[in-house]
């Protein structure tokens, strides 16, 4: 069909990954040379016959898509959703032509761009305006086309005074303002944005939301990968909830999301990270859990209970800065709110030596209106780099025995219990 801008066929990416040798064991040096002998020799076969080369004596085959079929229509808003592992940046990465499928096809009209990584298509060594610039080249536009919005750009990312500074030297902030800006202005005819917006601050999430909104008015094509469920129904229509690697849903977001939350959405108050000792990585979560004021694992609280959660995780290299950040979604997808372990300490991240640790905070009694909750946690260097991110790691449910909400039926997301003070005036 003529308003048919994107169109995928049984889609499918196929990744094989390597899995080491038994470890521990005795081997003697001439089964040491052995071994590698057969394996240069392997390789060798896998290069002529064009295949990967993947270190590790067993390979595994992992699809991370499998048989996707869709069409998206110009001008539609389209949010991506499902959990860790789900194939929603190996899509974007697709449709961004940054990865090849293994498998199916899919057909793009129009010009992308994207937003999957902070800074995607920037180079460091470039001023911001000479990124503006080459970003603008990238996605097709001639140098009036840039020159037009070159002046919106600049005032949406706040850079004006530091536009002719290389981007290695920019902060965090002023990185990811820039980011966004260049991929929503300069006109693209389909808009591909990952999760990289949750890495923002309150204000510029909001911007960067009305922004696509303006760019959805305007009759172009978004497509966007969210936890935050608000979000995504508030900009899109339609969503697409994906399930290890395929497609459960496609429909109205309404559907999608009440789908996606009575489904994947279980009373679980604790979650641990079976074999930790097989993860990979320079930080593993190892468990999180709610508990009562006896420190006990629950999942059901009174309104004016305190709820301990505790979070431990495994450093096995050590990181110059990492924030343990949560944030709190009610059962509609809205963040209720977000912490984060260096939010006493001054700075927006604290260094991590190699070791296993084990944290707690608070939510205080009095906070939360009655209803479902669910965490979502990241070990992160804000705006840089995403070490762990678990979604719906723990659910639970604050009841209405002990909530204000008993008293008089007040509405609103928190039920907090305020310090009032009267005083009556004396008579003149």
């Amino acid at each position: 069909m003529s308003d048919t801008v994107i169109k995928a066929e049984n889609l499918g990416k196929k990744y094989i990954i390597g899995h080491q040798a038994e470890k521990g064991r005795y081997v003697a040096l001439r089964d040491v040379m052995a071994q590698s002998v057969r394996t240069l020799w392997n390789k060798t076969k896998d290069l002529a016959k064009g295949k990967a080369i993947i270190q590790g004596d067993k390979t595994e085959e992992i699809w991370a898509l499998k048989d996707v079929s869709f069409e998206i229509r110009r001008g539609e808003s389209v949010g991506i959703i499902g959990d860790n592992g789900a194939g929603k940046s190996t899509l974007l990465k697709i449709l961004s032509r940054i990865t090849e499928p293994s498998a199916g096809r899919v057909a793009i009209k129009g010009r992308v761009a994207s937003l999957l990584e902070i800074g995607t298509g920037f180079h460091q060594e470039m001023t911001g305006r000479e990124n503006i610039v080459l970003n603008g080249a990238i996605l097709g536009m001639t140098r009036a086309e840039v020159k037009r919005k070159f002046d919106e750009i600049v005032d949406f990312a706040e850079i004006e005074k530091f536009l002719d500074t290389p981007v290695k030297r920019y902060s965090s902030g002023m990185y990811v303002r820039l980011a966004f800006a260049v991929a929503a202005h300069l006109e693209p005819e389909i808009l591909l944005v990952d999760e990289v917006l949750a890495v923002g601050d309150a204000a510029f999430q909001k911007k960067c939301l009305g922004k696509m909104g303006d760019v959805a008015k305007e009759g172009r094509t978004i497509l966007f990968v969210s936890h935050n469920m608000g979000a995504i129904a508030k900009l899109c229509n339609r969503s697409i909830l994906l399930d290890k690697g395929k497609i459960v849903l496609d429909g109205l977001s309404s559907e999608v999301l009440n789908r996606y939350q009575s489904q994947y959405l279980t009373f679980s108050p604790e979650w641990r990270r079976p074999h930790p000792e097989k993860a990979d990585g320079d930080f593993i979560f190892l468990s999180i859990a709610a508990k009562d004021r006896g420190g006990r694992i629950n999942a059901l609280f009174r309104g004016d209970d305190p709820i301990g959660i505790e979070i431990c995780y495994d450093v096995r290299h050590s990181l110059s800065g990492c924030q343990i950040g949560v944030r709190i979604y009610n059962s509609e997808g809205l963040v209720v709110f977000s912490s984060g372990d260096s939010d006493n300490s001054g700075y927006s991240a604290l260094p991590k030596d190699v070791g296993k640790y084990r944290t707690l905070f608070t939510i205080p009694g009095n906070i939360l209106a009655p209803g479902t909750y669910y965490l979502f946690v990241a070990a992160h260097l804000p705006f840089r780099t995403l070490f762990e991110v678990i979604e719906k790691t723990i659910v639970f449910e604050i009841g209405v025995q002990g909530s204000l909400t008993s008293l008089d039926g007040r509405l609103g997301v928190i039920a907090p219990l305020l310090s009032w003070e009267t005083i009556k005036e004396p008579v003149l």
